[in-house]
């Protein structure tokens, strides 16, 4: 007979005895279940620790990015207020070059007043000169052109270039200076017009705006003072114009210079 060889299983013992009074249990539970029953608590106590771990990891990371985020949020704040530093102190030197423009333009504004002013005066002088030079050079005065006392009622203007003068009863008009009659006519606006050569550019016209009787024909050599029209009536108006190469100048100048 062949001989047999037996195989020695190794198994452990669990006795559960009950303190209830009840019957005991026994069981055998082999080495090869209890050693996969390790491995499984292993395998268990692995994937825990491996989730704490990211768990743990995952905090950490979040907080660098809410720390990155406060970070980049805090930099955009201090552009924004470092730019508008700079706008303000870019307004500010617009500001002062603006005010110093507009002092520059009040000094040059008083400077072409007083320039105009000066301008205005040597004006007035020369035609006061040109008036005293009543020789054979201009041969023009200043005389008043009315025998009476007239009232000048409109001064003159770029748009009335002339003066007009109320004349009364029993005046007459005269002739400003030395010179001959080269005009007697009338237009739609006045009856009569009477206009005088003083000879070197000056030229006088005599513009009465209602009828008027003339005292000299024309060709007439007259000198300052001489009667060219008669007034009849009271409230009757001259117009009275000096003419000086070809261009109307301001009668009054001449007469104020004059004195």
């Amino acid at each position: 007979m062949e001989s047999r060889k037996h195989r020695h299983k190794e198994s452990f013992s669990v006795l559960l005895i009950s303190n209830t009074g009840q019957s005991s249990r026994h069981f055998h539970v082999s080495a090869v279940l209890m050693r996969l029953l390790g491995v499984f608590l292993l395998c268990i106590c692995a994937a825990f620790g491996w989730l704490m771990y990211e768990y743990l990891s995952g905090n950490e990371v979040t907080g660098s990015y809410v720390s990155a985020g406060q970070d980049t949020t805090h930099t955009e704040l201090t552009d924004q207020i470092a730019e508008q530093e700079e706008t303000i102190r870019r307004l500010e030197e617009e500001k002062d070059a603006l005010s110093r423009q507009n002092d520059e333009l009040t000094s040059e504004n008083k400077a072409l007043l007083a320039a105009a002013k000066t301008t205005q005066d040597e004006t007035v002088a020369t035609a006061g000169q040109t008036a005293d030079n009543n020789g054979a050079d201009l041969r023009f005065s200043s005389r008043y052109p009315y025998s009476e006392t007239g009232e000048v009622s409109e001064k003159y203007s770029d748009a009335h270039p002339y003066i007009s003068i109320d004349t009364g009863e029993q005046g007459e008009v005269v002739a400003a200076a030395d010179g001959t009659v080269v005009g007697i006519g009338s237009d739609d606006t006045y009856p009569l017009i009477v206009e005088v050569d003083h000879g070197n550019g000056y030229r006088t016209r005599y513009m009465m705006l209602q009828n008027a009787e003339t005292l000299q024909p024309e060709g007439a050599r007259v000198q300052a003072g001489t009667a060219l029209i008669s007034v009849g009536a009271d409230n009757e108006q001259l117009d009275y114009q000096v003419i000086y190469e070809e261009k109307p100048i301001d009668p009054l100048i001449v007469l104020e210079a004059k004195g």
